[in-house]
């Protein structure tokens, strides 16, 4: 019994350690963001035990006016 507490014991003293680290792990998505040139139509059904099923597609997006003043 005291051999299973002090297993215990250790392993959440080593979770806290790992948990206070200097340089924590940050999770990142491996797929960049798309640019802001790129524009998508999305649509989703529910399923069932709450899915979704979703479905996009790229639409072409007209460019951007640029206005300039004569100051």
């Amino acid at each position: 019994m005291r051999a299973l507490k002090f297993i215990t014991a250790c392993t959440l003293l080593g979770a806290a350690i790992a948990a206070c680290a200097p340089h924590p792990i940050v999770a990142r998505d491996p797929v960049p963001a798309p640019s802001l040139d790129d524009a998508y139509v999305c649509d989703s059904t529910s399923l069932v035990l709450n899915a979704f099923h979703t479905r996009c597609e790229p639409q072409i997006r007209e460019q951007r006016p640029v206005l300039q003043s004569k100051g």
